[in-house]
């Protein structure tokens, strides 16, 4: 009698003592998608320590956690899950394993089957009707700002192509190619030092013979093919051309044509200055040039 109650107190004691492991699933058919709720409990801790899975890991793949809580103190230990599963078929919660000191503790396993409990015939309806709001002007700038400012862009670029192919090429490729290629033979003609040797009359074949290209290239009058009179005429019915540079033109050509026929004997300093003045000239065409684009814009 005395041996029985001896085992007896020795059972109650371990029991007393020893760790106890509860698991519990809250469901075990659940619909697609819907939120199950797995826990695990252990008592009489002892202030021992209990190591397991790290948060969100302690299930298996198929197990989608939302939710994975650890609660515990000296005396227990509990492990909250909320999870889903957005696959139909039966899924199985394994054995899992919580290490109490150096003791492991183990639960027991859990089938779940997941069901769409969706039908084909199923009307979906809203939660809420819905509701009609009133935008303001604000709001519609709010919602197309980009676009409006897309289109803007997009035009001042269209603007800017057009432009430029209006009036900066055709300035770089007309206007200026011509001053500067006259300028570079003007230049040429001054180093042939015709001034300095006294020979006025190659010196005023050439200037004119440049100058005659350079109107006929810059203002498109054929000056190549007129005569000084004629030229002088549809310079002066030609709006483009300042009247300060009509003049320069009439005064050096004039004065060429009778160097050309022996008429009049120039000294160095009518030379300078003639080709100093046509040398400006060819400089303030691109002003001509500019008051026309204007006066056709206007």
């Amino acid at each position: 009698m005395k041996k029985l109650l001896f085992i007896l107190c020795i059972f109650i004691c371990a029991n007393a003592f020893s760790q106890i492991l509860s698991s519990n699933l809250e469901k075990q058919t659940i619909a697609l998608g819907e939120v199950n709720h797995f826990v695990v409990k252990i008592n009489n801790l002892n202030n021992q320590k209990v190591s397991s899975a790290a948060k969100n890991e302690l299930l298996p793949f198929h197990f989608e956690a939302i939710k994975d809580s650890i609660g515990s103190d000296a005396g227990s230990y509990e492990r909250k899950i909320e999870f889903a599963v957005y696959e139909e078929g039966k899924f199985t919660i394994p054995v899992l394993e919580f290490k109490v000191g150096d003791k492991i503790l183990k639960t027991i396993p859990y089938e779940v089957e997941v069901v769409n409990t969706a039908q084909k015939a199923d009307q979906i309806n809203d939660i809420m009707k819905n509701k009609e709001v009133k935008l303001e002007v604000k709001d519609y700038w709010e919602l197309y700002k980009w676009y409006v400012l897309a289109a803007l862009g997009i035009i001042a670029l269209i603007i800017a192509i057009i432009m430029f192919v209006k009036w900066g090429r055709k300035s770089k490729n007309s206007s200026a190619a011509a001053t500067n290629q006259t300028l570079k033979e003007l230049d040429s003609l001054k180093k042939k030092k015709y001034i300095e040797e006294g020979n006025y009359r190659s010196f005023y074949v050439e200037l004119i013979d440049i100058s005659r290209k350079f109107i006929t290239k810059q203002y498109h009058v054929p000056a190549d093919v007129l005569l000084t009179d004629d030229l002088i005429q549809r310079m002066k019915e030609n709006i483009t051309i300042s009247l300060e540079n009509e003049k320069v033109v009439e005064d050096v050509f004039v004065r060429g044509d009778l160097v050309k026929f022996a008429k009049t004997f120039p000294g160095q300093d009518t030379m300078e200055k003639d080709f100093t003045d046509i040398r400006e000239f060819v400089k303030r065409s691109s002003k001509d040039l500019e008051f026309e684009n204007l006066r056709k814009d206007v």
